[in-house]
């Protein structure tokens, strides 16, 4: 077992407290090394997610993971009495995250809700300092960093001033835009979803897309008959034979030539917004599709923005334009530490056991989805990276 008498050298630090860092630290548990853990559990879902909204991926999909999978979504949600379906119904926010607090209370109970300020190499293999000023050492660090620090907007809403713009995951209450006129830019869950939920809060919304159509998901069912299950097999990442082998085969997946494996994360899974969404979008929120920005001005406090096709007047933007590993952005990097990180469009270039080409310095979650592909960038990738890294980290 794990010891909890926080020594100033540990074998493993783990940076991260979402579902990534506390399924690797409840499976490190069960080995004799000794770890330290980071972050505020489950804080990127509770804090940057629009209170409201529910999960696209199926109930199945959406646990955290311990060895003896002793504690899944659904006996979470059989212990509380709330409405569960491993596929078909669609889990509420705020299920997710009471869930995922619950799993770190029973099974990672030694995590530390402080946040790691500094990361450097040392002597022992690295130093980290937390935000209560506590320095200490680890040989092997672990960055389950998830989405936090990745939140992407396009270059071209740059100049935009910082009043008028804002990433879908900088706001969990929708409330201050009632009665304001909002454009959100992209067809995506987490787009599609703020639309519907600022349409709830009482604000005029606007949807701007460059495609042409909002491909949501289609309801899932079981069960299925079996040559429906044979041609269309149901993994994690969803139905069809190549979500289904990027879900089982992430190693193979590893083993493909870089630029296919970055073409692939960037083309499988696009944007595709949950099923249930459809109908508080569709007849309710002005779309525009095949849409281009063309200029964004500003005039009497508010921006005017001149597309494909029209203009329009609002009050704000809200980017729903997704999240891009950028690992320079992971300010909390010594820059000697952070310029000795090999990269591929700022993702770190990892090994199959999620090594970086720093010793001992690995990145799971996100960050290591051009390695091991579209699984990654889901909770559900917390099952096979914690086995995988744990048995590569016990040997």
């Amino acid at each position: 077992m794990n010891d909890l008498s926080l020594p100033h050298v540990s074998d493993v630090a783990i940076i991260g407290a979402g579902p990534y860092g506390l399924s690797l630290a409840a499976h490190l548990a069960a080995t004799p090394l000794t770890f330290r853990i980071f972050g505020k559990p489950m804080q990127s879902w509770q804090d940057h997610m629009p209170r409201g909204m529910k999960l696209k991926s199926e109930g199945f999909a959406s646990s955290l993971y311990d060895p003896a999978s002793s504690y899944p979504l659904s006996r979470y949600c059989h212990e509380n009495n709330l409405p569960y379906a491993d596929v078909g119904s669609p889990v509420p926010l705020e299920t997710f995250v009471a869930y995922g607090q619950e799993f770190q209370r029973r099974l990672v109970s030694q995590l530390e809700p402080t946040d790691i300020t500094s990361l450097g190499r040392s002597v022992n293999g690295f130093t980290l300092t937390t935000a209560s000023g506590e320095t200490l050492e680890a040989r092997t660090v672990v960055l389950a960093v998830g989405i936090a620090h990745f939140p992407y907007i396009p270059p071209s809403l740059a100049d935009i001033p910082p009043q008028y713009i804002s990433h879908t995951f900088d706001h969990s209450d929708l409330s201050a835009f009632n009665g304001r006129k909002v454009a959100v830019l992209g067809a995506g869950a987490s787009a599609i979803d703020t639309a519907a939920l600022l349409a709830d809060a009482g604000a005029d919304v606007t949807i701007l897309t460059r495609r042409p159509r909002i491909a949501f998901h289609t309801q899932g069912s079981e069960p299925r008959p079996l040559l429906e299950r044979l041609k269309y097999p149901r993994s994690g990442l969803g139905v069809g034979w190549k979500s289904w082998l990027c879900s089982n085969f992430p190693l193979l997946f590893h083993s493909l030539p870089l630029k296919l494996r970055i073409r692939a994360v960037e083309r499988h899974l696009g944007p595709a917004p949950g099923w249930f969404v459809r109908e508080k979008v569709e007849g309710r929120i002005p779309i525009h599709f095949n849409t281009t920005l063309q200029t964004v001005t500003t005039e009497n406090n508010q921006l005017q923005l001149a597309f494909t096709g029209g203009t329009l007047p609002v009050d704000h933007i809200i980017a729903g334009t997704g999240f891009r590993p950028s690992i320079s952005r992971l300010k909390f990097l010594e820059p000697s530490l952070l310029s000795a990180i090999k990269t591929v469009e700022d993702a770190p270039i990892l090994s199959r056991s999620f090594e970086s080409s720093v010793p001992n310095l690995y990145f799971i979650g996100l960050a290591s989805a051009f390695d091991f592909g579209p699984l990654t960038r889901f909770a559900c990738g917390a099952e096979f990276t914690a086995k995988h890294l744990t048995r590569h980290l016990a040997r």
